[in-house]
């Protein structure tokens, strides 16, 4: 996934949350921004992954978000790995 498309399909999980009152509470409660600072956020690369790293915290989030846009359940988790601060765990 290229860091562009990840960008695009972090835009788009910052909307779903930002429109379902109860992970926007969740995200701001734990984040402590406002709504205004998630506007602010939404050029930022880093601000988006941190979207993504909220969203992927449960199945349920990521499941809703995904078959919202007729994504597989992993598309989230991988735009995550394409913005910056990833840490990639590698198994052997």
């Amino acid at each position: 996934m290229t860091p562009e498309y990840a960008e695009v399909l972090a835009l788009q999980a910052l909307g779903h949350v930002a429109a379902d009152e109860e992970l926007s509470g969740a995200f701001m409660g734990a984040s402590g921004l406002s709504p205004d600072d998630m506007r602010r956020g939404a050029t930022d690369p880093s601000f988006l992954a941190s979207v993504l790293d909220f969203l992927t915290q449960r199945d349920d989030w990521v499941m809703a978000f995904c078959d919202a846009r007729a994504l597989p359940y992993d598309a989230p988790l991988q735009a995550r790995y394409a913005l910056p601060g990833a840490e990639q765990v590698h198994w052997t």
